[in-house]
């Protein structure tokens, strides 16, 4: 390593957790609140202000930016990931939080490995199927699967 290298650790810290929660290392959690029962596999990151419903599962490789809310009894399966950056100018936000994107995901809510979450409000009772690429609001429960997500029944 380069001697003006700098190495940031995280792993857990300045995080609210509720009662039972199972979080298996290494992950990056800071700044977030996690609900009770919850389940966090490895190699999830979950920055700060994401708040997490009660018994979420959220599952290895995902990532859960700033500005996600997630409901109760939700499963955010493999590799998961959310965006709260939309590239609105044509260019990253490159740390300009202003013009980030809040994403907001209902109860019960399913998303399957591999899904891109774009910032959009979910209602509950909703599937997402694997691949998934979700662009816009999804208001009715349903299944929904493909780039952009439809519903499929």
């Amino acid at each position: 390593m380069k001697n003006d290298a700098i190495l940031k650790q995280v792993g857990v810290r300045n995080t609210d957790f509720g009662t039972n929660v199972v979080v298996v290392e290494p992950v990056n959690i800071y700044e977030a609140e996690i609900g009770s029962e919850c389940f966090i596999g490895p190699f999830v990151e979950i920055q700060k202000d994401v708040k997490i419903g009660n018994k979420t599962k959220i599952q290895s490789h995902s990532f859960i930016c700033e500005l996600v809310t997630i409901g109760n009894d939700c499963v955010i399966a493999h590799g998961v990931m959310f965006i709260n950056d939309t590239f609105s100018s044509g260019e990253p936000a490159r740390g300009d939080k202003t013009r980030w994107k809040e994403t907001r995901i209902g109860n019960s809510v399913y998303i399957g490995s591999n899904a891109t979450i774009l910032p959009v409000t979910v209602c509950d009772h909703v599937v997402i199927g694997a691949g998934s690429v979700v662009t816009r609001d999804i208001n009715e429960p349903g299944t929904y699967a493909g780039n952009p997500a439809r519903k499929i029944r």
